[in-house]
């Protein structure tokens, strides 16, 4: 994850920090009236529609999730068939089976890859230490780890930089209504897969859980869209699909196939997607996502089962459940609240500072990305360096423990995984650290849940594990390979609450390795702010039911602890990025600014009349970046009246729609309004769907300006109006809710000399740093400060 701070810092001007400082003696909401307009103002609102998506700072555009009800649409509408209704039900559940299916079978395929390799690597290593050839071994485990970060890395920076990082950020903005370009195309998706497939098995401290969620999301909008961009299926049952609306749908219900894919998990990624990236949600989605993972469950299930009769290589067996506890009695009393209380409290704080450094960081790799291609594989080679001297030597540093005859395991081994790796020690004893050290992050996090192993670690080994991991988890994050944020924030959990199990000792009943999970649920609350979504996938990674109370109060008390420090993780990014997300609880002090008002500090909107000269379009077109214009007529007859002379707002056009129009030559000699049946044979509604026409790439003859063009049959007549007197805050909720791009501010009063339009409100106009660089007297400067 990269940020550029020349493009999205914002610094203040001598205006602003003047109006900050007036604002800070005086109290505008307490010693106003709320019947005052509030336009003090210093500046015009103004946005910065540019965000940061991979390594490009990109023009960010709106999506149109609204239904754009034109003459065109409604025809379409009205001409369709039961059958044609049933093909299009049916082909979403076909959709959502197809995302399940793919999504199951890619991810079998990255587990297999980094089992295998990652296999292969330690049976090497362990060779290399029978032998006691230990620089050797340090120098192969250097090395492999080093040609596996190169490619990922590579793979990122040359081809695809928008497979760095984890990708749910995006995700959480596209679906919140923002494009992030190029972040769902095929090469992303391959290097998505190939770069996690070398990180993770290169030991970096990252997961493949993010990963698994952008690579579900790529899947289900390259079926939505019938491929990539320049080999897209021009099925005729796939213009159904053609737009931003059921392409949210089918990118959500990939989000939460990733989800599953990643732990196992059906019912957690359904509530990750609802919990955590999501903005709109509705019953019928519920379902589908919820068959997309079922479909995900029985793919890997099925894998599974082929693996365990060997045939998969070094691939471990298991069922569903990885890291299964189900064993462990839980029998808790009431005095061990406190330390599960402890637990939340440690989480949330340790969540809250994680956030805070991780932010610093990544500012400070973003002065390093900044110098170059080479910067930014350096960086990623010297974090893959420090984490493999780090995980090779500091085993040596642990003291041989004997084996127990109790452990359930077969103790010492040398196996590729094992609960009790021998490394350096005696026949009969076994290293601990290196038991969580030298092995996969998905094994490491099973050896330190495991159960019933209450002198299997020691305390300095723990200890040591706790720290190497906070600091992996800080530096390995932002380098420029695909990464995952669930496993490191795991792996530092599960240290604390081990340690924490281990310094109580006969003061409670619980096992460690029960204090284990709980500490990594503890701190992926404190971190990510998720609660209902962690809860579940907790419970299916663990299969023990009984631990549903505890982790229940962890969860809360540590969300509620992170919470009153700094935003989640995610918001983060999505804050570093520029990525202009709208929340869902507007600022308090937005109830005290209308929209009129917010309008009134804009530009003036520009309007087009039903029926436009073709100069008048090309002129506002090529002079103005609006991307949509309300229709506004005069000297309208007021149907079932004699009123005549009235201003109609016919309704909003989108700037797609005006050069698609001027490209099919939509023209007429004289001004008048057209015939159904004439648009019916120059447009189709799938034709509107297109958005990458420019209006540079259109050519109009200058006897063609002075034609007219009737602008009508593609208006939407059913945009969302908000009246100017509603406050920003009620305006911004509606604005979010629905996933509008437009929202139409209407005057309050109506008469002769007053506009049908008061203005249009955007995305960026409703960002409370925008509207606060404006009316600086509203916002409180602790709340200015928050968002700069």
């Amino acid at each position: 994850m990269e940020d550029d701070s020349n493009h999205f810092s914002k610094p203040e001007t001598p205006n602003t920090m003047k109006a900050e400082a007036e604002a800070e003696e005086r109290d505008p909401e307490s010693n106003s009236s709320l019947s005052e307009p509030l336009l003090k103002r210093n500046r015009t609102l103004s946005s910065n529609p540019l965000a940061l998506v991979g390594a490009t700072v990109s023009h960010i555009e709106s999506l149109d999730y609204e239904i754009n009800e034109n003459d065109l649409f409604k025809h379409d509408w009205r001409s369709r068939s039961k059958v044609q209704v049933l093909q299009y039900i049916f082909l979403k559940w076909t959709l959502a089976f197809l995302v399940g299916l793919l999504t199951g079978l890619i991810a079998t395929l990255i587990n297999l890859a980094i089992e295998n390799i990652a296999g292969y690597k330690f049976l090497a290593i362990v060779g290399f230490i029978k032998e006691e050839r230990y620089l050797s071994g340090l120098v192969f485990f250097t090395g492999v780890n080093f040609v596996l970060t190169l490619v990922a890395a590579v793979l990122c920076v040359c081809f695809a930089p928008t497979a760095a990082g984890p990708g749910i950020p995006e995700i959480k903005a596209y679906l919140n209504g923002v494009d992030t370009p190029d972040m769902f195309g095929a090469t992303t998706l391959l290097v998505k897969i190939v770069g996690s497939i070398g990180a993770v098995s290169a030991g970096l401290d990252l997961g493949k859980e993010g990963p698994l969620v952008h690579i579900g999301s790529c899947i289900a909008s390259l079926l939505g869209q019938g491929g990539p961009d320049n080999y897209r299926l021009q099925w005729r049952w796939l213009r159904y699909f053609n737009n931003d609306r059921d392409r949210r749908d089918i990118i959500t219900a990939g989000c939460s196939s990733g989800v599953c894919a990643a732990f196992r998990s059906p019912v957690g990624g359904v509530l990750f997607a609802l919990e955590e990236v999501a903005t709109w949600w509705r019953s019928a989605l519920l379902w589908r996502t919820f068959f997309s993972t079922a479909v995900v469950v029985v793919v890997l299930r099925a894998f599974i089962q082929i693996c365990n009769s060997g045939n998969c290589g070094l691939f471990g067996t298991g069922g569903l459940i990885i890291f299964d506890v189900s064993d462990v009695k839980v029998s808790y009393q009431a005095m061990d609240i406190i330390p599960v209380i402890i637990i939340g409290i440690i989480g949330g704080l340790l969540g809250s500072l994680y956030n805070h450094l991780l932010h610093k960081i990544l500012r400070l790799y973003n002065l390093i990305n900044q110098k170059g291609k080479l910067h930014k594989l350096l960086l990623a080679l010297s974090v893959s360096l420090f984490t493999s001297v780090c995980q090779y030597c500091l085993p040596f540093l642990a003291q041989c423990k004997a084996c127990d005859p109790s452990f359930p395991e077969v103790c010492p081994t040398n196996d590729r995984s094992g609960n009790f790796k021998q490394f350096n020690c005696p026949d009969g004893y076994y290293n601990d650290l290196a038991t969580l050290l030298l092995t996969t992050n998905d094994d490491a996090v099973r050896n330190i849940f495991s159960s019933n192993t209450p002198s299997e670690f020691q305390y300095t080994s723990i200890l040591i594990f706790f720290t190497l991991y906070c600091i992996l988890g800080l530096f390995t994050f932002g380098i420029a390979v695909p990464s995952g944020l669930f496993l490191p924030i795991i792996l530092m959990g599960s240290g604390y609450g081990r340690l924490l199990s281990m310094l109580l000792g006969s003061y409670t009943n619980l096992d460690q390795g029960l204090y284990a999970v709980l500490g990594a649920a503890s701190l992926m609350a404190g971190s990510m702010r998720m609660t209902v979504s962690v809860c579940v996938i907790f419970l299916e990674l663990t299969n023990n039911l009984l631990l549903l109370p505890m982790t229940m109060i962890v969860l809360l008390i540590a969300k509620t602890v992170g919470d009153s420090f700094n935003p989640s993780i995610y918001e983060i990014i999505l804050e570093l990025k520029g990525l202009p997300f709208l929340d869902a609880n507007p600022e308090p002090w937005m109830r005290n600014l209308t929209v009129g008002e917010l309008a009134n500090a804009k530009s003036p909107a520009v309007t087009l009349s039903g029926v436009e000269k073709v100069s008048r379009i090309v002129d506002v077109l090529k002079n103005t970046t609006h991307n949509a214009f309300p229709i506004v007529d005069q000297d309208v007859l007021v149907p079932g009246t004699v009123v005549t002379g009235a201003t109609e707002l016919h309704g909003l056009i989108l700037r797609a729609h005006l050069v698609q129009a001027l490209k099919k030559k939509w023209f007429l000699a004289e001004k008048r309004r057209t015939e159904d049946w004439e648009v019916q044979e120059k447009f189709n509604w799938v034709e509107l769907s297109e958005r990458e026409l420019k209006i540079e790439q259109v050519a109009v003859t200058h006897d063609e300006m002075e034609m007219y063009m009737d602008l009508h049959p593609l208006t939407n007549t059913t945009p969302y109006t908000v009246v100017e007197s509603m406050s920003v805050a009620k305006a911004m909720v509606l604005f979010r809710q629905v996933g509008l791009r437009h929202m139409l501010i209407v005057p309050k009063y109506q008469g002769a000399g007053v506009p049908a339009v008061v203005g249009i409100l955007t995305r960026q106009d409703l960002r409370a740093y925008n509207i606060s660089t404006v009316f600086p007297h509203l916002a409180t400067h602790k709340e200015q400060q928050k968002h700069k």
